[in-house]
């Protein structure tokens, strides 16, 4: 007999939500854990038909990856129009395929911020005024439950996610044989950060801010190579901070302080390793330093990958793999030596103690200077 995703213990996983989509008895939920990630749960264990679709469609579940990618185009790209491209945290292309398959009768189902909730969220788009809510990385996971659930798989769409989720998403197309009805994108991914991390930093800026409105993670003001940014707009004011700043947030997320105990130990998706149709990124490589108005990487694993590429508004360039990969992660996540002691403050009630994670952030900075020998560290960590 099948087994469910509760029976085989299935926590602290990609929390992609794709079990939920597919159970046929909707019954799989899924919620912040105390890590501050998402994860399932079966809200109805009784009501369960232990048909096993939860599992065969779990990337973390199963093994290796859902596409067997055989070819791969790669080029460098952005929009051609200024504006998308200004507005884009990197030059637009993502917005433009999401453009193009809205034309050609797609629907789309992409993250947009959700301000009341202090949360990304997957939603549909049908038209291009929709389309816009999109705009810009959101560097924390997506409930991407409600999205998904508003999808009809007898319809088309073009789907944005994390890799973890397309490529669950994928072996579920397969198992309802719909897979003609979707165009997949996915993107160069770091991993996620926590939700306590996220949630205890916006506390830090409310007296500032008020209640948020909007955040952004990518400004490009200062140009896409300085665009690491946390713009948070609120009622009572607005908050600019940068990484080449020191904003803590983009600190510690860089860092590998506090990502999902599934970015370190399970993902299977680095650098070229993909289920989706597209793959997009920063070129942040050689080839675009100089340039200020960013430059995306566009990677084709399908051939409706590439037909939607180049049907886009967009300028691409063709280039190998390599070079436009150039400086995007090969390898997963590794934990750094400060990462429990990291945890500890952001597991706590209290107040995000800024002082003392730039303490720890700083000191994780110089231990990964090359050769740099560091006396006590045991004693300073501590």
């Amino acid at each position: 007999m099948n087994a469910n995703i509760e029976e085989l213990e299935i926590t602290n996983c990609f929390g992609c939500a794709v079990c939920a989509k597919a159970c046929p008895k909707q019954i799989i939920k899924t919620r912040i854990n105390e890590y501050g990630f998402y994860e399932p749960y079966i809200i109805s264990g009784d009501t369960c038909i232990r048909c096993g679709l939860c599992a065969d469609v779990c990337s973390f579940h199963n093994a290796g990856l859902s596409l067997d990618v055989t070819r791969l185009d790669s080029f460098a790209g952005y929009s051609n129009n200024d504006s998308v491209r200004q507005r884009c945290s990197t030059g637009g292309v993502g917005f433009e395929l999401a453009a193009t398959a809205l034309s050609q009768g797609y629907k789309v189902c992409a993250v947009r911020y959700n301000a009341s909730n202090n949360i990304a969220e997957h939603f549909v788009a049908s038209n291009i005024e929709e389309l816009k809510y999109s705009v810009g990385s959101k560097y924390i996971q997506s409930d991407t439950l409600a999205g998904m659930m508003k999808m009809d798989i007898n319809d088309k769409y073009i789907l944005f996610g994390t890799p973890c989720h397309i490529d669950s998403f994928r072996r579920y197309l397969r198992k309802v044989k719909k897979e003609s009805n979707f165009i997949l994108v996915d993107f160069f991914c770091h991993g996620v950060p926590s939700y306590l991390l996220y949630h205890k930093y916006l506390d830090t800026k409310g007296q500032q801010t008020g209640k948020v409105k909007s955040v952004s993670w990518r400004d490009k003001t200062d140009g896409w190579h300085d665009s690491w940014v946390m713009d948070i707009r609120g009622e009572e004011g607005r908050v600019h901070a940068k990484l080449s700043d020191g904003d803590v947030f983009l600190k510690t997320f860089l860092s590998d302080s506090c990502l999902g105990k599934a970015c370190y130990d399970n993902c299977k998706f680095k650098y070229r390793n993909s289920s989706a149709d597209i793959r997009i990124g920063d070129a942040w490589g050689r080839l675009y330093q100089k340039d200020s108005k960013g430059v995306n990487a566009v990677i084709c694993f399908t051939d409706k990958g590439t037909t939607l590429v180049k049907q886009s508004n967009c300028t691409l360039i063709d280039h190998d793999f390599d070079s436009i990969a150039e400086y995007q992660m090969k390898h997963n996540a590794t934990r750094p030596l400060i990462f429990n002691l990291v945890w500890r403050l952001l597991k706590n009630d209290a107040p995000l103690d800024v002082v003392k994670l730039n303490r720890l952030l700083n000191i994780n900075s110089i231990l990964h200077i090359p050769g740099r020998i560091i006396k006590k560290t045991v004693k300073i960590l501590r």
